[in-house]
């Protein structure tokens, strides 16, 4: 107990202490690849604590880039009035989870199957946990500046992209005043990709054929860099 105890309190002194169980060859540290999945995967779970229970929420975020006053970025997003996560600012950090890629990984296609078959499946997937304190966006312009981006994100791919100004102004006041921005500035940030590093040249060329094969070209261009 007193182990547990005194590493407890060495990784509530240190922003650099790891919250999620990662071996070395699976840690993920460069911030432009973290930032690239939480871009390209932008729904998280958010982790929070009210009281004495977790609650979880799923929620769309942007992500702004690096700054002097927020060096891994700051997370925006918005959920329902009605929701109580908002009433949960300043009540200690959250936890928000994006999930990228993942894949069932099988034994067959590795090159010890063949040999002594002591081989067993896993599992691969790229995720990103990103800590911080939960914050208000109170602000009306603020809030209308954050749907407007968030909107014109996503409508982008379309040949005739929906805009927030295409209702009418007095439907979209109506609809601010049922939601509530949160914003939260990024602490620590840690990135898992669990991508058969630890597996032979061989057996990692036969995985991502393998996925390949089964239409998993996501995961299968995540292990070979395409």
């Amino acid at each position: 107990m007193l182990h547990r105890q005194l590493t407890e309190d060495r990784c509530a002194r240190r922003s650099d202490c790891p919250l999620m169980y990662t071996p070395k060859h699976f840690n993920e540290t460069r911030l432009e690849v973290l930032h690239q999945l939480i871009h390209s995967h932008p729904l998280a779970t958010l982790i929070t604590l009210d009281g004495g229970s977790l609650c979880a929420d799923h929620i769309p975020f942007e992500l702004t880039a690096p700054s002097v006053a927020a060096p891994f970025g700051v997370l925006r997003g918005h959920v329902a009035r009605a929701n109580p996560l908002w009433r949960h600012a300043q009540a200690g950090d959250v936890l928000a989870v994006f999930k990228g890629p993942q894949a069932y990984i099988s034994p067959a296609w590795y090159e010890e199957k063949s040999i002594s078959g002591k081989v067993v499946p896993t599992f691969n997937y790229a995720v990103v946990h990103a800590h911080g304190p939960l914050r208000i966006i109170d602000d009306a312009q603020q809030l209308l500046a954050l749907l407007e981006r968030l909107t014109n994100r996503h409508e982008a791919v379309r040949s005739a992209p929906w805009q927030v100004s295409d209702a009418p102004s007095a439907f979209i006041e109506q609809i601010m005043t049922a939601i509530v921005g949160i914003e939260i500035p990024i602490a620590h940030l840690e990135g898992k990709w669990k991508i058969s590093q630890n597996r032979s040249g061989p057996d990692q060329s036969s995985i991502a054929a393998g996925l390949s094969g089964d239409g998993n070209a996501a995961m299968a261009a995540l292990m070979t860099g395409q």
